[in-house]
């Protein structure tokens, strides 16, 4: 092999090719087992392929670690990772535990990395930890002393509180939220929640509303009040609104007098209407803008990192006022067309008046009729004196139509085409007395 140690931290993410050059996965962590007198066994890795599938790569099919890339033979079981009795999980679950230092170094300290060696062909062992002892100035701007041992010279300190997730929180760093959601899943239900703890709220956020719904209301009710809130405010109204359906109506209330009061409106707005309905599938949360705008300006206002891909694919323009509900709805302009056009060129001259918008009573049936039918990214909605009220997009209605377990199911499974919210349309209705 090209390399004798690879540090597990920033082995993760690494893609994994075949001999001929295509990428099968990307490397998500390394598998470990206790030995009595040695030192922790390789005995694989756990890879991402696509579909968002874990499966397991024994490490006697790695034929190459080097350059941020691991090569394979190139057979890899595509049957879904389940971990066994005895396994442990580097990243998961090494990372972040606290240890005993003995010799000189001796005194407590947390693993932040993992250095692993080949010893032979096929066969990897932990050989060095990169810990990190506790500070010795009581200032918040230092941390504390660096050091490498090997793992002979620590003793792990399994009975003592729990175990940090900043460094775990550090690997999920770069994680897209759908990968970050099914990487949290995976984690003993008591280490998800310190980890839950440990990220920012919009991070969090960000996860949460990538899994399903059973486990979104699992992690926040073990939340407190006031960081379930804050976890509230920055998720999409929409998706605020259904978690918030599926909670105990006690619960949901006193999470909405916590919230931001603004944030608070577009949730209870939203819980008004079924979840079957264009006003249960919408956002109210797109770019709206005066028909005086410039292209210009349109596209600064795309151009923002935290707005979603289908939100930004068009414009709103209305008449003021420019928030939910707004001014009488004039039409849309479409990311594509306002690249044909001068920067200095007016929103209000390049309406596409052709999209018929829906109100909020429109069925999701029809909703998704129509975006396939005109091969359309988004759907105006506006209520019966044609004002803006909000937009539906494709990964609204995808979210819909897709079955419950979608984000877990095998990709080669076929899976009937159930409707994802029905739950949450009658769960709305109890909770929040819609008709």
């Amino acid at each position: 092999m090209s390399t004798s140690r690879v540090f597990v931290a920033r082995l993760a993410g690494c893609a994994v090719f075949d001999p001929a050059g295509d990428r099968v996965g990307r490397v998500r962590d390394v598998l470990v087992v206790y030995r009595r007198t040695e030192s922790p066994r390789v005995v694989g890795l756990i890879v991402e392929v696509p579909g968002r599938r874990r499966v397991f790569l024994s490490i006697g099919r790695v034929t190459s670690m080097a350059s941020g890339q691991v090569i394979t033979t190139g057979l890899i079981n595509l049957r879904r990772f389940e971990q066994r009795g005895g396994e442990v999980r580097v990243l998961a679950e090494l990372v972040g535990r606290k240890v005993t230092l003995s010799g000189a170094n001796g005194g407590p300290a947390i693993i932040e990395d993992v250095a692993i060696t080949e010893s032979g062909p096929g066969e990897w062992a932990v050989d060095q930890l990169f810990v990190r002892k506790p500070r010795t100035v009581p200032t918040p701007f230092t941390k504390g002393q660096t050091v490498f041992v090997r793992w002979i010279d620590v003793v792990e300190d399994v009975s003592n509180a729990p175990q940090s997730a900043e460094q775990l929180v550090a690997a999920y760093n770069d994680l897209l939220p759908a990968d970050l959601a099914t990487s949290l899943l995976e984690l003993p239900e008591s280490r998800r929640l310190e980890v839950a703890e440990e990220l920012s709220d919009d991070r969090l956020a960000d996860a949460l509303e990538e899994m399903p719904e059973s486990d979104q209301v699992l992690l926040l009710s073990r939340l407190d009040d006031e960081r379930a809130a804050d976890v509230l405010d920055q998720m999409e109204p929409d998706d605020a609104a259904d978690l918030i359906a599926q909670l105990p109506t006690k619960r949901g209330e006193a999470l909405l007098d916590l919230m931001e009061p603004e944030e608070a409106s577009d949730v209870r707005f939203l819980l008004s209407y079924d979840a079957d309905t264009a006003g249960g599938l919408m956002t109210t949360e797109p770019i709206i803008v005066s028909a005086d705008s410039t292209v210009a300006e349109g596209l600064a206002l795309i151009r923002r990192h935290e707005l979603a891909p289908a939100i930004g694919a068009a414009i709103c323009v209305t008449l003021p006022p420019y928030e939910p509900p707004t001014g009488r709805f004039l039409g849309m302009v479409h990311f594509q067309r306002m690249l044909r056009y001068p920067p200095h060129e007016r929103l209000g001259t390049i309406l596409d008046q052709s999209v018929e918008p829906v109100t909020p009573e429109t069925s999701a049936a029809e909703v998704s009729r129509r975006l396939a039918s005109y091969d359309l990214v988004s759907l105006p909605v506006v209520d019966e004196t044609h004002r803006l009220v909000g937009v539906v997009t494709i990964d609204d209605v995808l979210d819909y139509l897709l079955p419950d377990d979608w984000r877990s199911a095998d990709t080669d499974a076929p899976a009937p085409m159930a409707i994802r919210r029905r739950g949450a349309v009658a769960a709305r209705k109890a909770a929040h007395g819609s008709a």
